[in-house]
């Protein structure tokens, strides 16, 4: 889990035969300055890009993606929409992971040292270099169990309730 600069991730780009072009970087860039939280899918990376008036295409945002998560830039995140989302792959002690209700969507992030000693451990233990270690918990909000998830729920239901980053409890 290395932390990227634009000058690593042209370096190591380079060793592998491949190149650092403006795409890359410009992607890379918009990682980099997200907020502490946020994760973003293919179409919202588009959806940036083209705010900030630049024209790379989706089919180019998928393949950088891609590549950046099989370097280990990027963690590719299954989060409950039903989509890929993505963040930076940041090194310890920035490493976190998610707690996703899957009725409305909410992500909470969250640190636990242990799941990473134990994906470095066996990582090691198998000779193996880690790249990334995540754990998505699927969950349900107490507020949609409150509304009668899943059976009374509405279908246009929307959970007004917010949480915080910590993992403590939520605040309305």
């Amino acid at each position: 889990m290395t932390n990227y600069t634009a000058t690593s991730f042209k370096a190591e780009l380079n060793e592998k035969g491949w190149r650092m072009t403006p795409q890359r970087e410009t992607i890379l860039q918009v990682f980099q300055h997200l907020p502490k939280g946020d994760h973003l899918s293919a179409e919202d990376l588009h959806n940036v890009l083209q705010t900030r008036g630049e024209q790379i295409s989706l089919s180019t945002i998928y393949r950088t993606l891609k590549l950046m998560v099989r370097m280990g830039l990027l963690r590719e995140l299954e989060l409950a929409e039903g989509h890929k989302h993505y963040e930076l792959n940041q090194p310890y002690p920035h490493h976190h992971h998610h707690l996703v209700c899957i009725q409305c969507n909410k992500t909470i992030e969250f640190k636990n040292d242990s799941i990473l000693k134990i994906g470095l451990k066996q990582s090691e233990k198998t000779g193996l270099h880690l790249l990334d270690c995540q754990l998505t918990i699927h969950t349900i909000c107490p507020e949609a169990l409150r509304q009668g998830w899943p059976s009374l729920l509405p279908s246009n239901w929307s959970c007004l309730r917010t949480f915080s980053q910590t993992g403590s409890s939520p605040s309305t």
